[in-house]
């Protein structure tokens, strides 16, 4: 039974991992100043570097656009995978064994030592058929690729490769990689026959299935041969790793366009996404041998940040018969996205691979932009079994096409479509319409046809409500839980009005040294101990924002302090959400200075400074206080505010021969 993985795990492995490793496999990283590494941001298009990286506090923040976590977050939105996905990733990377509550299982070390077994399978035999590709005895497959317009650069990019005549050159290299045959059972890439195991793929044009993570799990190969008896297209069967309603060839490659431009492209081929990529369509993906489902649905409104916001998903089918059945089917699906779904149909019957190759690359994307919304194509497919032009058909039409208006679940696009259908009828009374689609949605509800998630434009569906962020710009929690929660439990928004921050004038004497003491703070933390916690948790910040971080840092307590990355995350946790993006900031800015000592005696200073400002400030109440007062009729009063003083001053010059 799956469950919430343990808090205490969570923390762990994300004080275990190291960000700089693990960002290092998706960005070059470069040195920039004491334990502070930029690179190029994975999140947007930049040519400066402002990706920045803080081990020490296990945390990143792009200067550019804003993007920031800790290496959970980091790995869900490179991965596009839940929180539990990425940190049941981390820990496995790491030989973490998690626990889970309530009894709660997670995969064991068993089984992720034998997944990754099957992934090392596949790696391997995805080089071995590239590697083929490039022989003499693959010419075949190398004249199918350049006949539909696919050269070697292209080849290369998509990872085709060749799987030799024969029975088992695979199997001879794999088993030579030190794999048993009881391993290779499980993989898929071979079939089981009276002498044992024999390759599966034998003289075929082969192409890489990835996950989203860019891991191949599994392999299609075109028929290339007449002699070869099998069929046109033969797939990886389901194993462990190859699940069919779970995959979708090239979510690898489009994964981060698909997030960017927030659109979604479902193609028919494995030649089709070739064709789209190339031509710039680069969302582009397609199923291996099964109907877009409601597994393919999950992965891509988590790739499409499917709340209601926006983004476009456009199905590309067939003019014939068997096309407009598979547009038809997508229909049943298409309520469960709030992004707004289309068909794109090539009248002539061409595929995006055919229109590249006959042409170009401007048909491909004249395709895409022909699109239809799907709740239409739906409807006028319908009406086209009839014969509008009589009575009897335009009734026939009516009939048949109520029940499709009537599964719009959304009930201002029902109504809007009740009245174009009047009008492709040529009725008269648009109500006549709108009083039978009614009565259907009535009936289904009475039928119990409900079951499906509302439609597009659905009010407040699938999203949750966004506190105003600093200077306007939302920010959600980066670890999927509340603190103490369980992963995945979104924090909601708090009760009462959000408080509003802006960002402080950095020409600001007093902002521009809070600022600091406050990058000091959360990046040195294990200054903050004995009586310097005490100074500093006395302190009183003029800036809003920067008294409300002040604040979380007194709420997370001296006793996080010794430890950067866990007091970092915790400060996250108690700061309010719209200043998170301002914790992450002040986490990573890198110091200046360039050796461990110069770092030490810089947070000393700017420490001492804001301790010295504190008692300017406590000075100057009490010096007020004091011309306030009568001498003569409060002396007691007038000599212990004098005392006061005299210590406060006593103190400030401390400080300054400390410095």
């Amino acid at each position: 039974m799956a469950g919430l993985i343990k808090r205490e795990d969570i923390d762990e492995v994300r004080q275990r991992t190291d960000i700089k490793e693990v960002v290092d496999g998706y960005v070059t990283l470069k040195g920039a100043g004491l334990g502070t590494f930029k690179g190029l941001c994975p999140f947007h298009d930049e040519r400066s570097p402002s990706f920045t990286v803080r081990p020490q506090v296990g945390r990143y923040h792009c200067f550019g656009c804003g993007e920031d976590g800790d290496v959970i977050a980091f790995v869900q939105k490179q991965d596009h995978s839940s929180f539990q996905e990425a940190v049941e990733k981390l820990a496995a990377r790491i030989g973490y064994e998690l626990r889970y509550e309530d009894g709660g299982t997670g995969p064991n070390r068993e089984e992720v030592g034998r997944r990754q077994r099957l992934l090392d399978a596949h790696k391997i035999a995805d080089e071995f058929f590239r590697a083929q590709l490039l022989t003499p005895g693959a010419a075949e497959a190398r004249n199918f690729l350049f006949g539909r317009g696919f050269d070697r650069a292209a080849a290369e990019h998509f990872g085709c490769g060749y799987a030799p005549q024969g029975w088992d050159a695979l199997l001879k290299h794999l088993r030579g990689r030190g794999f048993t045959d009881a391993e290779l059972k499980l993989t898929g890439m071979f079939s089981e026959g009276n002498r044992g195991i024999y390759d599966r793929f034998r003289g075929r044009l082969i192409w890489p299935i990835k996950d989203i993570a860019g891991d191949t799990i599994g392999f299609g190969a075109r028929k290339l041969y007449e002699d070869d008896q099998g069929p046109k297209y033969l797939n990886t069967p389901e194993t462990t790793l190859y699940k069919k309603s779970q995959v979708l060839y090239g979510i690898d490659l489009a994964k981060k366009s698909i997030a960017k431009d927030r659109q979604l492209v479902v193609v028919e081929g494995y030649t089709d996404v070739m064709a789209c990529h190339l031509a710039g369509i680069t969302t582009a993906v397609a199923t291996c041998g099964t109907a877009f489902g409601t597994e393919h649905i999950k992965i891509a409104r988590r790739l499409l940040s499917d709340d209601g916001t926006g983004g476009e998903v456009v199905f590309t089918f067939d003019g014939d018969a068997a096309g407009q059945k598979a547009a038809l089917r997508a229909f049943e699906e298409d309520q469960r996205f709030t992004a707004q779904t289309y068909v794109a149909v090539e009248p002539t019957g061409a595929d995006p691979c055919d229109l590249r190759l006959s042409r170009g690359d401007e048909a491909v994307h004249a395709l895409i932009q022909s699109r239809r919304p799907l709740f239409e194509f739906a409807i006028r497919t319908t009406l086209k079994q009839f014969n509008l032009d009589t009575v009897e058909g335009r009734v026939q039409g009516l009939k048949a096409s109520v029940p499709v208006v009537a599964a719009i679940r959304d009930a201002s696009t029902r109504t809007g479509y009740c009245q174009a259908l009047t009008g492709w009828l040529g009725m008269p009374d648009p109500n006549e319409v709108l009083r039978l689609v009614t009565a259907e949605v009535k009936n289904a509800a009475k039928r119990g046809d409900t079951g499906r998630s509302a439609g597009p434009g659905t009010p407040n569906h699938g999203q949750q409500q966004r506190s105003p962020g600093f200077e306007g710009r939302g920010h959600q929690g980066n670890d999927g839980r509340a603190p103490g929660g369980g992963p995945g439990v979104a924090e909601g928004p708090p009760s009462g009005a959000v408080p509003s921050f802006h960002r402080p004038d950095p020409r600001d004497p007093v902002a521009s040294m809070e600022r600091q003491a406050l990058e000091v703070a959360l990046q040195q933390p294990s200054l903050l101990a004995g009586a310097v916690w005490d100074r500093f948790a006395a302190a009183r910040f003029a800036t809003p924002a920067f008294q409300a971080v002040h604040d979380a840092m007194r709420a997370t307590g001296a006793g996080l302090a010794v430890d950067p990355v866990r007091w970092v995350e915790h400060v996250m946790h108690e700061v309010p959400e719209p200043l998170r993006p301002l914790v992450s900031e002040l986490a990573v800015v890198p110091l200046p200075a360039h050796t461990e000592e110069a770092v030490q005696k810089y947070c000393r200073d700017i420490l001492s400074r804001l301790f010295e400002l504190q008692i300017t400030r406590v000075k100057a109440d009490k010096m007020g206080q004091l011309q306030r007062l009568d001498a003569a009729a409060d002396p007691d009063t007038y000599q212990r505010l004098n005392r006061e003083l005299m210590m406060l001053e006593m103190e400030r010059r401390a400080l300054r021969a400390d410095a």
